[in-house]
């Protein structure tokens, strides 16, 4: 679930007749073409942005999922991405050139990992993407940078990360819905466990929240990633906190502090939806009292 940009927005709203794309056993589509997909998932579609020759709006199953531009990779048109974006470059600066090792748990259109890839051109860059045959249309569509600056890795995002490497991960972002919310298993104590694992000493892991007004869901997030990590950070627009609206919530827990930078404070509120940001003591009182996630309980032997 995603609060739009202008592009996103006026392509849900269009009324369009794509028919279903037919592709050859075995062949690839050169290029993106507007039409509905069969993947592995179940079905998605490209939409040409009415208003940007080189944009592109993907949704999977009826649902906006991504939005690319061709021409700029550093052009994030949902707002949760320029906020994650935003973030990201507080704490790394691009013009520092550091050498990012970034997870991302969640793949669509790979919007986020272009931008990352565009920002700090060094990054090495794993994509979680469940879809395989969305994986290879992603791939073909939008010419996305090859091996070893990235990878897409086919499978469930919990698996993979359980498999990975103590400390092997700077930056890790979950960004996976199974509809409105994120699927349980990406959300539990156990779960943020691994990822802190993964993460390096002074790594970022980022989650994008979805939920109603009751932000029942968005309080267990916070409650769950207080209690895994030692400094959290949430990043939202007031509608969003004072619970007005379905939309989106940043989160983010690191080992280190997020310290108080005021270009990242100028930067949110300058976007087209201005963004607020919580510091640790106002996450953990927004998050207090909420349920701790957890796994299921092991079944008696």
């Amino acid at each position: 679930m995603a609060r739009r940009g202008k592009a996103a927005r006026q392509a849900s709203s269009a009324r369009r007749g794509n028919g279903v794309v037919e592709l050859p056993e075995g062949a690839r589509p050169k290029g993106p073409v507007e039409g509905v997909y069969y993947i592995d998932t179940g079905d998605c579609e490209l939409v040409a942005d009415p208003d940007n020759s080189n944009g592109w709006l993907l949704k999977i199953n009826g649902v906006m999922s991504s939005h690319i531009d061709l021409a700029d990779p550093l052009f994030l048109d949902f707002e949760y991405m320029r906020w994650i974006a935003a973030l990201v470059e507080s704490v790394w600066p691009p013009e520092a050139k550091p050498k990012l090792r970034a997870l991302h748990l969640g793949g669509g259109a790979c919007s986020m990992a272009r931008y990352v890839h565009a920002a700090y051109p060094d990054a090495r860059q794993v994509v979680v993407e469940l879809d395989g045959k969305l994986a290879d249309y992603v791939r073909a569509w939008f010419d996305l940078p090859k091996a070893p600056l990235l990878r897409i890795r086919v499978g469930e995002a919990r698996a993979v990360t359980e498999t990975l490497t103590a400390q092997s991960r700077d930056l890790i972002i979950r960004d996976v819905f199974a509809g409105a919310f994120t699927p349980r298993p990406l959300t539990t104590r156990e779960f943020n466990a691994h990822a802190r694992n993964v993460l390096a000493p002074g790594g970022l892991y980022v989650v994008n929240s979805g939920d109603s007004p009751d932000l029942r869901n968005a309080r267990q997030d916070a409650a769950t990633i207080a209690d895994t990590f030692a400094h959290t950070m949430i990043i939202a627009d007031p509608a969003m906190l004072k619970g007005r609206r379905y939309g989106n919530m940043i989160m983010a827990g690191s080992d280190t502090p997020f310290g108080d930078d005021p270009k990242l404070a100028r930067k949110l509120l300058g976007g087209a939806v201005p963004a607020h940001i919580w510091d640790d003591a106002q996450v953990r009182a927004f998050a207090r009292g909420a349920e701790i996630r957890h796994d299921p309980s092991a079944p008696d032997a």
